[in-house]
């Protein structure tokens, strides 16, 4: 009993110090950098990840563009719709008889997240970057920006006036 005990706790600290391991190496995600990163393209597919107290974002095996997280001052989540399919999706929802596109359409969009950051570069300028992800990553990004240190905008201190009264 002895040694089957040593073998069960041998086996769960090796799980354990796994799932930490796997925890603080994030895998990057694949994203589309809509706009906002100096020297990077609009709509370009690429990596992104949090690493070394920075949000970096590689396109394929070119350079990073890194944004330091203690810089970033406010972090964004929202969510976009977009219809999947192109011109053939496009001409079978007009070619579809008794108003059949429309419910062609119910079918042929996609539900993404959109990150978008706001932070300061080492000269106090104010820059964004905006993300396209996979529905669900936005929000583990976002807590991961937050574990390292970005701040978040209160909303409690903007002023927010009721005209109904």
């Amino acid at each position: 009993m002895i040694v089957f005990r040593g073998a069960v706790h041998l086996v769960l600290s090796v799980a354990i110090s796994g799932t930490i391991a796997l925890a603080n190496d994030a895998a990057p995600m694949r994203v589309t950098h809509v706009l906002g990163l100096e020297g990077m393209a609009n709509n370009a597919g690429g990596n992104l990840s949090v690493q070394d107290k920075a949000l970096q974002f590689q396109k394929s095996n070119g350079p990073a563009a890194q944004i330091s997280i203690p810089s970033i001052i406010n972090v964004s989540l929202g969510q976009q719709d977009k219809q999947t399919g192109g011109t053939p999706m496009t001409v079978g929802k007009v070619a579809a008889p008794f108003g059949g596109g429309r419910v062609v359409s119910l079918f042929a969009h996609k539900k993404y997240d959109t990150l978008t950051i706001e932070y300061l570069d080492a000269n106090g300028g104010l820059h964004g970057a905006i993300f396209q992800l996979n529905t669900g990553q936005g929000e583990v990004i976002k807590s991961e920006l937050v574990a390292g240190g970005a701040h978040l905008a209160q909303l409690d201190s903007l002023e927010i006036k009721n005209e109904n009264k």
